[in-house]
C-alpha cells in the first residue's frame, strides 16, 4: 500500500490504476483491498475513465465489493463515519456511466439506498456522495426500465424532499423530477401527489415573489408540476397554488413584455386552463379582465403568425400558437355560459369579434396547407380549435367555411382511413378524451359543426359533393366497434359515444332535408343494417339510452324511406329493431301519484327523468316516425300487439288526471293508434276494448274517435 500511494503521488495514473487492480484481484486481507480500493476512486474521480479501463475495474470488483461498502457501518481508524459508503457510491457512479451497468439489477435494486441518502441531512463533506447518487439516478433514468422502477421504488418523493428542502443539488433533483414526470407524470401523481404539489407550493411562491428572468424560467418548468388529474382545485393546498400563480399571471401578462417573455406565460396559462378549465381564475371584476386578456392575446398571437405566415416563421411559434388555441376555446366556452358567467355581456361581444378575427386567420392558414404538410400536429390542433368555433358559432365566417369545407373533409378522411402520428406537440383537451380519443381522430371535433351545416343548404351541399355521407357513414360503423369493445359502463361518456350522437344528428339532418341522398346512395343500406342490429344491444343498458335514443329514431326516419330494401321485408333483424324502438317508446312515461291531488298524474318515467331532456325531442320525432312506418310494413302492427303496448298506453290514459297529459303528448299517441286502428283491425279491435273512444273523446283524440267509429 505505501508503494501504491507514493505511485499515486508521482506516477502517471494509468499505470497507477494498472496496478491498483492487480491488488484488488491479489489482496490477502482487507487491509490491502481497502488501501488499493481508496487509489482506484481516487483515480475515478481525478480523472475521465474510458469504457476499457471502467470495465476492467468493473471485472475486478464487480459488484460484491460496492455492496460491502454501502452496508458496512464500521469506518476505518480515523475516518469520517461514511466512508465506506462514499467509496462504494463513488464505484457505482463510475459503473452507471456504462449503459448496460447503469440498468443491471445490482444498481436497480440500490435505488432505495440512493432515495435514503438524498432525504438525510447532507454534512459539508458529503456533497461527493450527493453528487455520486444523482450521477446513478440520472444514468438510471436514461435507460428502459429505469423511469419505471424509480416511480416504483419511491425516488419521486425523495426528490421532492430534496428540492422542497434546498438540500445541496436541489437543481439537480428539479432536473430528474421533470424527465421523471414527462415518461411517467399519471404514476407519478397517483403515487406521489403530497410530496410532488409541496414543490408545486414552493414554485408557485417563488414565482409569485420572483421579479426579475426567474419569473420567466419558472413559467418553462411549472407547467410541468400541473397535473391533469386529479384536479388542483379539489385540494386547499391545489387551490392556493393556483391562486399564486393567477396572482403572478396577472403581473407578468399586464406587463410590456417581449416575445420570448410573453410566450412561456402564455404557455402556462394554456396548461392551467388544460387542467381546470376556468376555475382558476377568480370571479369578478379583476377575473374577468384577465380571462379577457389572456383570449386577446391568444388572438392576437394566432392573428400575427398565420394571417401572413412565413413558413420558417409558424415552424417556430407552433407551440406558443397550440396554446393560444386552448385559450381561444376558453374564451369560446365562456363567452357561451350563461350560468355564473365569468365574463360580463359586453366584454362577450367584445371577445366574439375578436375571436372571429382569430378564425378567419386559422382559415386561412388551412387553405395554403399543403399535401405533405397533413401529418403536421399543428395542422390538426389548428382544425381542432376551427371545429370548437363550428360548433358554438354558425352565423359568422359562413363563406370562409364554406371555401375551408373541402379541406377539412379531405383531411378528415385521410387521417381516418391512414392513421396519423400527429401527437407530438400538446393538444388542447377540455374534454374527456377517452375511447377513440387518439390523433387521427379529426372527425371528433367536426362533427358538431357538421351538425349545424347540414341543417343549410350550401354547406349541405358541399359536404355532400364531397363525399361527407360516406365518410361519416363508414365513421359511424367504426365508433360503433370502439363503444361495444370498451368494458363496462363508462362514465363520463366516451368520445365514441358522444361522436355516435351527433353522427346520428347530422343523419337526422339528413334524412329530412335530402332523402333522395339516402334512397340512393348504398352507404346509407349499409348505415340501415348497423341501426337494426345495434338498438337491441344498446336498449337494454340503461346507460346508453341518449344514444338509444338517437339510434331508434334515426332507424325508425330511415326505415320510412328504404322501406322498399330486402333488410326490411320482416327480417329477423328488422323485427328484432322495432321490437326495440316500441319498447323505447312505449316505455318512457307512467302513471305517478301527483303532489298536488290524490290522484295520478303522466309523468316521465323514472328511468328516463335524467336523461329527458336530451330525449324529449327524439322521443316525439321517434313516434311521429312509427307512424309514418306503420302503413309501409304490414308485420308491423303485430310486433306492437306482441308488446302490449296498446294495453299499456289505455292504462295510462284511464288512470291519470286528463289535465296532467299535455296536449303535444296526446298528439303523439293520436298519431300512433290512428295508424295502427287504419292499417289492422286486430289493432283496433284491442283499443275498443279496452274503452278506447271514451278516452279518445277524453283527450280530445278527434282523428282516433272517427277512426274508430268508422265501419
Amino acid at each position: 500500500p505505501t508503494s501504491l500511494a507514493m505511485a499515486a503521488e508521482c506516477g502517471d495514473g494509468g499505470s497507477t490504476l494498472r496496478r491498483c487492480l492487480g491488488v484488488l484481484r491479489d489482496a490477502r486481507n482487507d487491509s490491502e483491498q481497502f488501501a488499493a480500493l481508496l487509489l482506484v476512486t481516487k483515480a475515478v474521480k481525478a480523472r475521465e475513465v474510458d469504457a476499457k479501463t471502467r470495465r476492467q475495474i468493473f471485472d475486478a470488483i464487480g459488484f460484491t465489493f460496492p455492496n460491502r461498502l454501502l452496508t458496512s457501518r464500521q469506518p476505518p481508524a480515523g475516518c469520517p463515519e461514511h466512508t465506506f459508503r462514499a467509496l462504494g457510491l463513488t464505484l457505482l457512479a463510475c459503473f452507471c456511466t456504462d449503459p448496460e451497468l447503469a440498468g443491471h439489477s445490482q444498481i436497480l435494486n440500490k435505488i432505495p439506498t440512493f432515495n435514503d441518502i438524498l432525504v438525510s441531512p447532507c454534512n459539508p463533506d458529503g456533497t461527493s456522495m450527493i453528487d455520486d447518487v444523482y450521477q446513478c439516478l440520472s444514468a438510471v433514468m436514461a435507460t428502459t426500465r429505469g423511469p419505471r422502477e424509480l416511480v416504483t421504488k419511491g425516488t419521486v418523493s425523495a426528490l421532492c424532499q430534496a428540492y422542497v428542502n434546498g438540500s445541496y443539488g436541489s437543481d439537480r433533483a428539479l432536473t430528474l423530477l421533470l424527465g421523471l414526470l414527462a415518461v411517467a407524470e399519471a404514476k407519478c401523481w397517483q403515487r406521489d401527489a403530497p410530496h410532488l404539489l409541496a414543490v408545486l407550493n414552493k414554485l408557485s411562491s417563488d414565482f409569485l415573489k420572483a421579479e426579475d428572468m426567474t419569473k420567466f424560467e419558472l413559467c418553462e418548468v411549472l407547467p410541468h408540476f400541473i397535473p391533469m388529474s386529479p384536479p388542483l382545485t379539489r385540494d386547499s393546498q391545489g387551490c392556493e397554488c393556483l391562486h399564486r400563480l393567477y396572482k403572478g399571471l396577472v403581473n407578468v401578462l399586464g406587463s410590456k413584455l417581449s416575445q420570448s417573455q410573453r410566450d412561456p406565460a402564455l404557455k402556462l396559462a394554456a396548461c392551467l386552463v388544460q387542467a381546470c378549465g376556468s376555475e382558476w381564475i377568480p370571479a369578478g371584476n379583476a377575473g374577468s379582465k384577465f380571462l379577457a386578456l389572456l383570449v386577446n392575446l391568444a388572438c392576437v398571437e394566432v392573428r400575427l403568425t398565420l394571417e401572413e405566415p412565413d413558413p420558417l416563421e409558424v415552424e417556430g411559434k407552433k407551440e406558443v400558437v397550440t396554446a393560444c388555441y386552448v385559450l381561444i376555446e376558453v374564451g369560446i366556452q365562456e363567452c357561451l355560459r350563461e350560468e355564473k358567467p365569468l365574463l360580463e355581456e359586453v366584454q362577450k361581444m367584445q371577445l366574439m369579434r375578436i375571436m372571429e378575427e382569430a378564425f378567419g386567420a386559422v382559415i386561412f392558414y388551412l387553405r395554403q396547407v399543403k399535401q405533405e404538410e397533413l401529418q403536421d400536429p399543428f395542422v390538426f390542433a389548428s382544425v381542432r380549435v376551427l371545429g370548437a368555433w363550428m360548433a358554438e358559432e354558425t352565423s359568422s365566417l359562413k363563406q370562409e367555411i364554406c371555401e375551408v369545407l373541402p379541406f377539412l373533409i379531405h383531411y378528415a378522411k385521410k387521417l381516418f382511413k391512414e392513421g396519423s402520428p400527429a401527437a407530438s406537440l400538446p393538444q388542447p383537451e377540455l374534454v374527456s378524451t377517452e375511447g377513440s380519443g387518439v390523433p387521427q381522430d379529426a372527425l371528433r371535433f367536426l362533427l358538431p359543426g357538421f351538425c349545424h351545416l347540414t341543417a343549410e343548404d350550401r354547406p349541405r351541399d358541399i359536404l355532400i359533393s364531397e363525399g361527407a355521407p360516406a365518410l361519416l357513414c363508414e365513421y359511424f360503423l367504426h365508433q360503433w366497434e370502439v363503444l361495444i369493445s370498451e368494458p363496462g359502463s363508462p362514465t363520463p361518456l366516451t368520445s365514441a359515444e358522444m361522436s355516435l350522437q351527433t353522427a346520428c344528428g347530422i343523419f337526422l339532418n339528413l334524412v329530412v332535408t335530402a332523402p333522395d341522398l339516402i334512397r340512393r346512395d348504398k352507404t346509407f343500406s349499409s348505415l340501415m343494417d348497423m341501426l337494426l342490429k345495434s338498438l337491441p344491444l344498446l336498449l337494454p343498458q340503461k346507460d346508453h339510452l341518449v344514444l338509444a335514443a338517437n339510434i331508434a329514431t334515426l332507424g325508425l326516419m330511415m326505415a320510412r324511406i328504404l322501406a322498399s330494401s330486402v333488410a326490411l321485408q320482416g327480417t329477423r333483424s328488422a323485427k328484432e329493431f322495432f321490437g326495440a324502438a316500441i319498447r323505447f317508446l312505449s316505455q318512457a312515461h307512467a302513471a305517478q301519484a301527483d303532489p298536488g291531488s290524490e290522484g295520478l298524474a303522466a309523468a316521465v318515467s323514472p328511468a328516463y327523468a335524467s336523461a329527458w331532456d336530451d330525449v324529449r325531442e327524439l322521443w316525439f320525432l321517434g313516434m311521429q316516425a312509427l307512424a309514418g312506418c306503420v302503413p309501409l310494413f304490414p308485420w308491423l302492427p303485430q310486433a306492437v300487439l306482441q308488446a302490449r303496448w296498446l294495453e299499456s298506453v289505455s292504462e295510462l290514459l284511464t288512470r291519470v288526471a286528463p289535465a296532467s297529459v299535455d296536449f303535444e303528448l296526446i298528439a303523439a299517441f293520436q298519431g300512433v293508434l290512428v295508424e295502427l286502428a287504419r292499417a289492422s283491425e286486430p289493432c283496433r279491435a284491442v283499443i275498443l276494448s279496452h274503452h278506447g273512444r271514451e278516452w279518445a273523446n277524453l283527450y280530445g283524440m278527434a282523428a282516433l274517435e272517427q277512426c274508430l267509429s268508422e265501419q
